[in-house]
C-alpha cells in the first residue's frame, strides 16, 4: 500500500505556525493605541522618509524597475523590518527578477508578521507555482481567496488558479 505524500500537510502546518507566531509577536509589540511600538520610537522625519522611500519603491515596482525597487525596499526594511507591506513588495520585486525562492521567503515573512496580509498569500502562491510546488501554491491561494475582499480585482484569477492547480494535482495521482 502506498503512503500518501505528507508534504502538503506539513507545509500547511508550517504556514499556520508562522501565522500564529507572527500574530503573537505583533500582539506583544503593541501599545494601548494598537500601533507597533517601533512607530513610537521613530521621529516624524524618519516616518516621512520611510513613507517616501516606500512610495518610490512601489512606483519602481509598477514601472517594472525591479532592481531599483529592491534597493528602496532594502532601505525601508532597514528602518522598519516588521513592515509587512515592504516584505510583500520586496517579494514581488524579487519575483520580477526571477528570484522565486527569495520572493517566497519575503511573502512568507509578510504573512508571519501580519497573518491577515492577504496579498502575501497571493505572492506566496505565484512564487510556489514558479518553483513547481503546486500543492503549496494551491494552499496559499486558497488562503488569499478566504481573506481577500469579495471585490478584490485578483480574486477571480485566484479562484481560477486554485481550480487549475488542483486539477493538475488530481491528474498526478496514481
Amino acid at each position: 500500500m502506498r503512503r500518501r505524500d505528507r508534504r502538503p500537510v506539513l507545509l500547511l502546518a508550517t504556514i499556520a505556525a508562522l501565522a500564529l507566531i507572527g500574530l503573537l509577536i505583533e500582539m506583544s509589540g503593541t501599545v494601548g493605541t494598537g500601533q507597533p511600538q517601533l512607530a513610537d520610537k521613530m521621529s516624524d522625519g524618519e516616518s516621512r522618509e520611510v513613507h517616501e522611500t516606500f512610495q518610490q519603491a512601489v512606483a519602481m515596482l509598477h514601472a517594472k524597475h525591479y532592481e531599483f525597487a529592491v534597493q528602496s525596499l532594502h532601505e525601508v526594511l532597514a528602518i522598519r523590518p516588521r513592515m509587512p507591506e515592504a516584505h510583500v513588495n520586496m517579494g514581488f520585486a524579487l519575483f520580477g527578477l526571477g528570484n522565486y525562492s527569495a520572493a517566497r521567503d519575503f511573502f512568507a515573512g509578510a504573512a508571519a508578521i501580519r497573518p491577515a496580509q492577504y496579498n502575501a498569500y497571493y505572492g506566496l502562491a505565484v512564487a510556489n507555482e514558479a518553483l513547481g510546488e503546486l500543492a503549496a501554491a494551491a494552499a496559499a491561494m486558497k488562503t488569499f481567496v478566504h481573506l481577500a475582499p469579495a471585490d478584490d480585482p485578483f480574486r477571480r484569477k485566484a479562484e481560477s488558479a486554485v481550480w487549475e492547480w488542483e486539477s493538475a494535482l488530481e491528474g498526478q495521482k496514481p
